[in-house]
């Protein structure tokens, strides 16, 4: 079996189509067809279905491909960690985080990198959750700073940075903040700006109102991934959002202040994920300890 067979193979299922991944891989169609079906061959195994639309796995294609690509990545990583021993810690890091966390904290900690390891490169995927933890399964990432999990997954590390707070927040001066004492059902026939429902923050919302027995949120204002948009919405409008203490403990806080309504809140743990048993050059283990240094700064009050 030959290595560059297996590389063309994982490209193949990952595009279902052989030209996008020739042009993925920059080698010609025929060369990768002879690839493939050269492996096939030599597992005496039928990997894919041809159709006229593409390529799609079998079900035993489909079992080897998982195992496949994980052997792949660890093949680059591998020749990595080679490559940092003969170079020493100069590389590029590849670091996913939440939008949250883009500016004030991975991105304040990088120029600190900088400043100690000038020959650093970074590539910054900022996206949600599910999207991040995807791409570090795929190692696409080396690390991914974010709200933990509960329960850590089986094949991913977490090492805590913080504790923060979601919470639900109003411009200052709402009509809301008048009353003596607010209830969370005082807020049954106010206006939202939240994420989409496949978000957590929006999904904690909807439970904690349906737990009270409450309507779900009116959502006015759907949100993907503005930050800035939410916040001057906010400040502009009666609606009601939710946010983090470390976000109204930054400029884009400026002006909101959160509900005091004790079931109006969600403790958390931010901090950064990692796939288990992936390799982390010296220059990602210097970036996560000056992530955890700088940790100290950003603890909720």
């Amino acid at each position: 079996m030959r290595l560059e067979d297996l590389r063309y193979f994982v490209a193949v299922a990952e595009e279902g189509h052989v030209g996008r991944a020739a042009q993925r891989l920059g080698v010609t169609q025929p060369a990768l067809t002879k690839g493939v079906q050269r492996l096939e061959h030599s597992l005496d195994l039928r990997l894919f279905e041809r159709g006229p639309k593409g390529m799609t796995l079998t079900s035993v294609g489909s079992v080897f491909f998982e195992r496949a690509r994980h052997l792949c990545v660890g093949l680059d990583e591998a020749v990595q960690e080679a490559g940092d021993l003969h170079l020493g810690a100069i590389g590029t890091i590849r670091v996913g985080v939440s939008p949250l966390f883009a500016d004030g904290l991975v991105g304040e900690t990088f120029a600190q990198l900088l400043r100690q390891r000038p020959g650093a490169r970074a590539r910054l995927t900022i996206s949600l959750n599910d999207s991040l933890l995807g791409l570090l399964r795929l190692g696409d990432l080396d690390l991914s700073v974010n709200a933990l999990q509960e329960a850590t997954p089986d094949d991913l590390d977490q090492r805590p940075l913080f504790d923060d707070e979601l919470c639900v927040v109003a411009r200052e001066g709402h009509p809301l903040l008048a009353r003596s004492r607010l209830r969370l059902e005082d807020l049954a026939d106010t206006g939202w700006a939240l994420p989409g429902p496949e978000v957590l923050a929006r999904r904690r919302v909807e439970s904690r109102l349906a737990e009270h027995r409450m309507a779900p949120p009116r959502v006015v204002l759907r949100l993907d991934n503005s930050v800035t948009l939410s916040t001057s919405v906010l400040r502009g409008s009666d609606l009601l959002g939710v946010m983090s203490r470390f976000s109204l403990r930054s400029p884009a806080g400026s002006g909101l202040v959160p509900l005091p309504i004790a079931d109006a809140t969600w403790p958390r743990t931010i901090g950064v994920v990692t796939r288990r048993g992936a390799y982390l050059s010296p220059l990602v283990t210097r970036f996560i300890e000056l992530l955890q240094e700088r940790s100290g700064e950003f603890r909720a009050g």
